[in-house]
């Protein structure tokens, strides 16, 4: 990670502040970095914030749609389906 913070990014995931996960995202924090304390990713944890605008940044910024979130057990496509979500999986 350069200039970025993943947690600060995580939790701007989780609570669906799209500016803050914007600004890190173009500081550099890796989009799918699952930190070791939290073993979850900023995409399912925005999905299952039910944040889609701050989902679709991530996906649209490299995110990967099949990477496993280890404490929530799905991957972003799996949550998505879960929470009904529809999102552009490209």
């Amino acid at each position: 990670m350069s200039g970025g913070n993943w947690k600060e990014m995580y939790l701007a995931a989780r609570t669906g502040d799209l500016d803050l996960v914007r600004f890190h995202v173009q500081m550099g924090v890796d989009v799918d970095y699952a930190h070791p304390e939290f073993m979850s990713t900023a995409l399912v944890a925005s999905i299952l914030g039910g944040h889609k605008d701050v989902a679709q940044y991530l996906l649209d910024n490299g995110a990967s749609p099949e990477l496993m979130s280890d404490l929530d057990g799905v991957t972003p496509l799996e949550a998505a389906a879960h929470t009904g979500m529809t999102l552009s999986f490209r």
